[in-house]
């Protein structure tokens, strides 16, 4: 194959994966841009409860990631766990658009939704595992390649949402299509993906719940998720402030929001290619340090933005820097518990988890202190803390993972 479809992408269960994660992003792709519109502004949240429950939710998706995850080591195969992550999806969009207030969309919120959300971390375990017996090189290419599908799904879909529903007076229906997009998710999951014999090593197995908890909240992966996460708030905080600041101090509209993430998409996929080709060439931290300055860049102009042209003008900045912060840390996190693919993988929903944590707390501080905009420069700076942590854990002597706990 040539080098733009590495050889790596004929495998099977990695080009099922990354078709599922497609799905996937779409349900993400349609509702997260119009999340907080819906929730603040539709059915009455307040700033403080939106970040609350974004908090709790993430909270609810990593322990359920952790979990599933491995269960999924222990079981030796994926499909289960992944159709019944889908089936909550179903679930947890489709009773937002049948029962649309504020304590549906706050239950929604807190147990569905959460548990669809860990498909991701069990999708990239599914493919990681797919990849036993790769070099790093191709690892690193076919985690950038299923993230890469993530975006593409954001390239078309939050633009043509926000067409379609722009003159309608609820952004609602985004939640229905949303459902409809996990069915098809569970659809190719169930006769797409390649069944997976129970073959993982007997360790694996072994691994008590509790001890993968344990594992997972050790000093020596914590301390990494810390640093990573940092950096990934600012991806939770500019969902929730580009369509407050674009429909509000850049006076643009709601259709102009879907466009922005549509354009900022096309360009991660781009640029996650280039990314992942300075990562393989120069190591996981040359490339995500200058991602991540480029994003803080990003986020510290937002906070200025005060007409729609400023935000069209920022997409360049924003799409280069997301590509960085989306696609490196996957394989960043997965080699911190490496002979476990999908507790390793679990690892990206608890950097979701602590990430959305961070994210839900600047918000709150940064709207109660200097509002939407003074947030958006307050997220540069925590992005910026984030890189400069990391940096200071790769000056360490590598300090020897934590026994996991066995029955």
């Amino acid at each position: 194959m040539n080098r733009l479809f590495p050889d790596v992408f004929r495998n099977p269960a990695i080009r099922a994966s990354m078709i599922a994660i497609f799905t996937f992003g779409m349900a993400g792709a349609m509702t997260a841009p119009y999340r907080s519109v819906i929730g603040i502004r539709e059915l009455g949240l307040s700033d403080g409860l939106y970040s609350a429950l974004s908090f709790v939710s993430a909270a609810v998706n990593v322990v359920i990631s952790v979990l599933l995850g491995n269960l999924a080591d222990r079981l030796g195969e994926y499909r289960s766990t992944m159709i019944g992550a889908c089936i909550f999806g179903i679930v947890g969009y489709g009773m937002v658009y049948a029962f649309p207030t504020a304590a549906i969309f706050i239950i929604s919120g807190l147990l569905p939704l959460p548990i669809f959300g860990a498909l991701n971390s069990l999708l990239f375990a599914n493919a990681r595992a797919a990849m036993q017996g790769m070099n790093r090189s191709d690892m690193v290419t076919a985690n950038s390649g299923v993230r890469a599908m993530i975006s593409l799904s954001w390239v078309l879909i939050p633009g043509i949402t926000g067409l379609v529903l722009s003159g309608a007076s609820s952004m609602l229906p985004a939640y229905l299509f949303a459902g409809l997009s996990c069915v098809l998710c569970l659809g190719i999951i169930i006769f797409a993906l390649p069944k997976r014999a129970g073959a993982m090593m007997a360790e694996l197995r072994r691994l008590t719940y509790i001890g993968a908890l344990r594992e997972v909240v050790s000093p020596r992966i914590s301390a990494h998720i810390a640093g990573v996460a940092l950096i990934t708030s600012t991806l939770h905080l500019n969902d929730a402030l580009l369509p407050l600041i674009a429909t509000g101090a850049a006076h643009g509209r709601l259709s102009d929001v879907g466009i922005l993430v549509g354009i900022v998409a096309l360009l991660e996929v781009i640029f996650i290619i280039v990314w992942s080709r300075i990562a393989r060439q120069a190591g996981q931290m040359t490339a995500l340090a200058p991602g991540t300055i480029i994003y803080a860049l990003f986020l510290g102009l937002l906070g200025f933005a005060s007409q729609p042209w400023h935000l069209y003008a920022l997409t360049l900045l924003a799409g280069i820097g997301a590509a960085a912060i989306i696609s490196i840390p996957i394989t960043y996190l997965q080699d911190l518990i490496a002979d476990r693919p999908g507790l390793g993988s679990a690892l990206i929903s608890v950097n979701i988890f602590a990430s959305a944590g961070i994210g839900a707390l600047v918000f709150a501080a940064g709207t109660w202190a200097t509002g939407y905009s003074g947030t958006a420069v307050l997220s540069a700076v925590t992005g910026l803390s984030g890189i400069a942590l990391l940096g200071l854990l790769q000056r360490r002597p590598a300090v020897a993972p934590a026994d996991a706990e066995v029955q």
